[in-house]
């Protein structure tokens, strides 16, 4: 990447943390008892991917160890307050070349909310989530995913993907991250897929999954 090319995404990376809450306000809330059901029992050390702003303090117990990889540094501030207001003590990590800088079999979860579609190795990713969980750990996840073969939306986000990329932060939105979480060697995996109404979210990102993978 050039130096006017690491400025620009710099820039969209400034924008996109500070309107993320207001863009993401009403899916949060459509997506809340979702949450609530799937984060039930959340207990231990915690390792989440990509926290963004910290939406999901609220549905975590305040005495949990939380770890997080956030590369997006503009949403800091506002996770940390968040954290604080969950009486959770924040532990940021960062990665490089996708190796979290995380130590194996350490997470009792890991977490994953509309976060997979943005690293840039999914294989590699999920290999490390493998590698940081303990034996029988689990995986939590919810995702947009890439739309169904031939159809007519898989068909636009893979023409509105280079925008999309820019303007979201790095998310694909053609992304099949349903199959490359079967695929990834995790004991057992089990998730839904369901879509979130068009009142919610562009109708580019509404096909979603939401279920869970034991190590």
């Amino acid at each position: 990447m050039t130096a006017s090319q690491d400025v620009k995404r710099g820039m969209y990376s400034r924008f996109f943390a500070r309107c993320y809450d207001r863009f993401q306000s009403d899916y949060e809330a459509w997506m809340s008892e979702r949450k609530r059901k799937l984060f039930d029992g959340i207990a231990g050390t915690v390792v989440e991917i990509g926290p963004g702003t910290g939406v999901n303090f609220k549905y975590l117990p305040s005495d949990v160890q939380w770890i997080g990889v956030e590369p997006n540094p503009y949403m800091h501030r506002a996770l940390r307050e968040r954290a604080g207001e969950a009486g959770i003590e924040p532990e940021l990590r960062g990665t490089r070349n996708g190796i979290l800088d995380i130590p194996s079999a350490i997470a009792d979860v890991v977490i994953a909310t509309i976060a997979l579609c943005s690293v840039p190795d999914l294989a590699r990713s999920l290999s490390e989530v493998r590698r940081v969980l303990r034996p029988r750990g689990r995986f939590l996840f919810i995702e947009h995913v890439a739309a169904r073969q031939r159809t007519t939306l898989r068909v636009a986000q893979h023409v509105m993907k280079p925008l999309w990329y820019l303007f979201g932060d790095g998310c694909r939105i053609n992304r099949d991250t349903g199959t490359a979480i079967a695929r990834a060697g995790f004991a057992s995996v089990e998730f839904d897929e369901f879509r979130v109404p068009r009142s919610v979210v562009p109708r580019l990102v509404s096909p979603h999954i939401a279920g869970l993978a034991v190590r």
